[in-house]
């Protein structure tokens, strides 16, 4: 048995989205992500309902490497979800999104942690840099800003 120090990585950051949490949960879906994000297309989903749920499991394709989603908790009344996302060989993640109410919108406060598993784990933590998270996360918070507004739009 081997035991080490992790390698490990947390980031978090907070959106601000134009949009109330009761619009913006059902968009925190590996299904949904294909409205707000070109070229989202998991490999596949497996899900009762379809869409997001506890239990749900969904892969992903990033460059070389597959990751396997699990979503571990979704409670849509306080506005919160949690996945755990593995990349065989490279990383162990957990994602959590807590949304609250802030006027007419929402903020979402957004946390990635990550445990290496390997030499190409180290790599990516040691890039996974508090300036690229905030570039991550403000293109993301951009998407979702721009299908929210969309969708408002063509409601009214």
């Amino acid at each position: 048995m081997k035991i080490e120090k992790p390698n490990r990585v947390s980031r978090t950051y907070t959106q601000l989205l134009v949009a109330p949490p009761e619009k913006v949960f059902p968009l925190l879906c590996p299904v949904r992500e294909a409205d707000w994000i070109e070229g989202w297309d998991p490999l596949v989903v497996l899900s009762e309902s379809g869409l997001a749920e506890p239990d749900c499991v969904f892969v992903t394709q990033a460059e070389d490497h597959t990751a396997t989603w699990y979503i571990t908790r979704h409670e849509p009344e306080p506005g919160y979800v949690e996945m755990i996302k593995i990349i065989a060989g490279v990383t162990a993640g957990k994602l959590s999104i807590q949304l609250t109410a802030d006027g007419d919108g929402t903020r979402a406060d957004i946390t990635y942690a990550y445990t290496s598993l390997g030499p190409a784990g180290d790599e990516f933590i040691a890039a996974f840099t508090e300036e690229e998270y905030r570039r991550f996360m403000q293109d993301w918070e951009g998407l979702m800003n721009d299908y929210l507004e969309r969708e408002s739009a063509a409601s009214t």
